[in-house]
């Protein structure tokens, strides 16, 4: 009997410890994504980043994380999904060290990236055995993927405070340093509570992952390195261009492979291409509202690392408890089209008001609070239905594979649109005549304003293309 019939058979005795441990890693995946928000000047201080580099702490972990994704599925197919996991959670373990013990720029960022390819492991993997785990117990699966999104919203809310609170009490090191006991428990109990996993024949391709990771990177490069070298110079026109000449290959290796990452088939799937495109708006609208907020509050505001992780709680909060306990009943409701597009509209509607509300004088209650919820209200509303419109048309046998590109275009958006604002609003600090922190507010005001209609356009993108349905169609 294959492990996935017995998965729909045979319940698992363990199976909700085992689902605890998945989510242990979920949650685990996103706090290493947002826990270092808090502890960017502290990083920058300690290891001498400049202001436009910063971002790479962040870009590092998503680029190769969301390159690598595919990748990551793929292999859990092939080679079964426990191993796939515990190999994730040695290579995540191992590169929380470096990046803890980092001495330089290189050293940090090396460490976040390999860091992305060991949760470019752990996510997918764990994804599929949360289904092979409750699939056939459509009560239980309901409960168990609850859990599931609750795991990643607490991720990102812990990682957000314990990133302020570890900074202000401990050292910037040990947001990456307490990876190390979570992986040795993973490690440890993995083997007792999670069954091998199911296989599928096929090959790898390699060929494919190498080349979309290449695109990413050098495309983001030649977007960071912009400001220096000049949007019209040779150096930027040959990255953008390398970089579009990596993507034209990994397209060509996917429709001559018998085995691709990315069988083209699957962009026929009604709402997946519109779908994905909304999440990677999505992203490329929340993830630099965050990043240049962490930023403003403690170099503007010049709130300590604990007030600024504290002065983000309540966003963070707020999609908690939107995303586990509201939203499902909106979509019910209105339908995936409406909660995306509105969703979006809150998000932009965030962004524009911090683009000309955030004074170098300003204060939380007044300034910050008000645009944050909204944002955040934004992100709740659209995140859980563009992730349903980019599967819900899928196969069974294809679910896995639109996961991973929801991911993965999720992942993109983030890093392409933060490259592009932060090289934005390094160019508008470096030409202001006026003080230090209002040259840099000056920027910041630069970042969300642009990153607003990136949000604009990801609302208009799903009003016009993503097909009327409700959360009663089954994913």
């Amino acid at each position: 009997m294959s492990m996935a019939t017995q998965a729909l058979d045979e319940p698992n005795p363990r199976r909700w410890l085992a689902l605890a441990l998945l989510c242990l890693a979920n949650f685990m995946v996103i706090m290493d994504t947002s826990i270092i928000g808090v502890a960017l000047p502290a990083i920058q201080q300690a290891l001498g980043y400049a202001q436009e580099n910063l971002q790479w702490v962040f870009n590092a972990y998503v680029i190769f994380f969301g390159g690598m994704l595919l990748l990551g599925g793929r292999l859990s197919d092939l080679f079964g999904q426990r191993l796939i996991f515990i190999a994730g959670f040695a290579i995540l373990t191992a590169a929380s060290l470096l990046a803890g013990l980092a001495w330089n720029e290189a050293s940090l960022n090396i460490g976040r990236a390999v860091q992305g390819i060991g949760s470019a492991l752990i996510a997918p993997s764990a994804m599929t055995m949360v289904m092979l785990l409750f699939g056939g117990r459509p009560k239980e699966l309901g409960k168990a993927l609850g859990f599931w999104g609750a795991s990643a919203a607490a991720g990102g809310t812990a990682g957000v405070f314990l990133g302020g609170v570890i900074t202000e009490w401990l050292s910037w090191q040990w947001t990456f340093l307490i990876n190390l006991p979570v992986g040795a428990l993973a490690l440890a109990v993995s083997p007792v509570l999670l069954a091998k996993g199911s296989r599928r024949p096929g090959k790898v391709d390699f060929a494919g992952a190498i080349f979309i990771t290449g695109a990413l990177v050098i495309a983001v490069y030649g977007i960071v390195t912009a400001e220096d070298a000049g949007w019209g110079s040779l150096h930027t026109w040959a990255s953008l261009g390398i970089a579009a000449l990596l993507l034209l290959v990994f397209l060509l290796i996917q429709l001559n492979s018998k085995d691709p990452l990315v069988p083209m088939r699957i962009w026929a799937v009604p709402n997946l291409a519109a779908g994905n495109l909304a999440l990677a708006l999505l992203a490329g609208g929340w993830i630099p509202l965050w990043f240049f907020l962490n930023l403003y509050l403690q170099q503007v505001l010049k709130l300590t690392a604990f007030e600024g992780g504290a002065a983000l709680l309540p966003m963070t909060v707020l999609l908690m408890v939107f995303m586990t306990a509201v939203t499902g009943k909106l979509i019910a409701k209105f339908g995936l089209k409406a909660n995306i597009t509105v969703g979006l509209a809150a998000l932009a509607g965030s962004l524009f008001l911090f683009s000309g509300h955030t004074p170098a004088d300003g204060n939380f209650l007044a300034n910050v609070l008000p645009a944050g919820l909204l944002g955040a209200l934004g992100m709740s509303l659209a995140y859980i239905p563009a992730t349903m419109a980019s599967m819900s048309g899928a196969r069974p046998e294809e679910t896995g594979l639109a996961s991973g590109l929801a991911n993965t275009s999720y992942q993109i958006g983030s890093a392409i649109s933060l490259a592009a604002v932060s090289a934005v609003a390094a160019s508008v600090t470096a030409r202001s005549a006026d003080s230090a922190v209002t040259a840099l507010n000056a920027g910041f005001h630069q970042a969300f304003f642009w990153a607003g209609w990136v949000a604009v356009a990801g609302a208009a993108a799903a009003f016009i293309f993503i097909r009327g349905s409700r959360a009663s169609r089954k994913l």
